[in-house]
């Protein structure tokens, strides 16, 4: 197939990456991004589109028009819409990779919109953190498209594996996974700060190691701070996004509901600045868990005051 336009809606860190990625193999990349219409987000991207070769669009339907390849990478509560804006301006047979951590349900209700507008859509999982990996992070396809899809991904750099012809299942797995995996940053970060608080960190990270030997529980820990401190906002989503995964399975998200809260929770204390200005040098890159835990103590007690 020939590859004559890949359109990137959402322009963020993973936007970015796969920009840098995509680009780097020669491919023409158009994106768009909500914060290109606000005035104090938009000057980076647009910096960081220019220097990387991207053109960028007036909104999401005029990124996607004319594309081979559409991946939409915005943040969770923005699958479904994203999709249906973009919908009437897809070419026909233009593939929708759906890069988004969303429910099945959200995912099956994307397609609907995508395949009325004669496009094919595929869901796609991603399986851990994208930076580590880039483009090649590892990546579950889902539906009736996604062996059409897998050769092209190949081509372009991708990590891919069909996962099931089936909508909605691909994306079960990345949420159940979810439910343990920032469940555990969630939980790690409580546990700790309270600990700390306590005066009993060290006590509690030595039995942590009697019992979990292969840990390395300051190291993960301080990578947990980092992640969740800067990436709060869209973890938050995710999981509220994990939470209706459960809830249509019938269960009720006792879980995820509270992972939830303490990932929002964060990303509040981020955006009023608690743990530096975004951007500053060595913003949740402490190496020391500690630092971070007493930022938020900090901010904690100084409310109660």
């Amino acid at each position: 197939m020939i590859i004559a336009l890949i359109a990137l809606i959402g322009y963020g860190e993973v936007g970015r990456i796969l920009a840098e990625d995509l680009r780097a193999r020669g491919m023409a990349v158009r994106a768009y991004d909500l914060k290109l219409d606000q005035a104090d987000s938009a000057q980076p991207l647009r910096e960081h589109a220019a220097a990387h070769g991207v053109a960028l669009a007036a909104s999401a339907a005029d990124a996607a028009r004319g594309a081979t390849l559409v991946i939409s990478a915005v943040t969770a509560s923005q699958a479904v819409p994203v999709a249906t804006a973009v919908a009437p301006a897809l070419a026909a047979e233009a593939f929708f990779l759906d890069f988004n951590s969303a429910s099945p349900g959200a995912k099956i209700r994307a397609a609907e919109a995508v395949h009325a507008a004669a496009g094919r859509y595929v869901e796609g999982a991603v399986m851990t953190s994208v930076p580590p990996y880039r483009s090649r992070v590892p990546l579950l396809l889902g539906g009736p498209h996604a062996e059409a899809l897998k050769p092209l991904l190949d081509e372009l750099g991708f990590a891919p594996k069909v996962h099931s012809p089936q909508l909605g299942v691909a994306s079960a797995t990345k949420m159940c996974r979810s439910v343990m995996i920032k469940g555990l940053e969630a939980m790690v970060i409580e546990s700790f700060t309270t600990a700390r608080a306590h005066g009993v960190e060290d006590a509690v990270i030595a039995s942590l190691k009697e019992t979990f030997p292969g840990i390395d529980w300051e190291k993960q820990t301080s990578y947990f701070f980092q992640r969740v401190i800067e990436h709060g906002r869209r973890r938050s989503e995710e999981v509220r996004e994990v939470a209706v995964t459960v809830r249509e399975a019938g269960l009720v998200p006792h879980s995820a509901a509270g992972t939830a809260e303490r990932q929002a929770h964060i990303a509040d204390l981020a955006d009023a600045g608690v743990f530096g200005p975004r951007g500053e040098p060595g913003f949740a890159r402490s190496a020391d868990w500690r630092v971070e835990a007493d930022r938020l103590l900090a901010a904690v007690n100084k409310d109660k005051a």
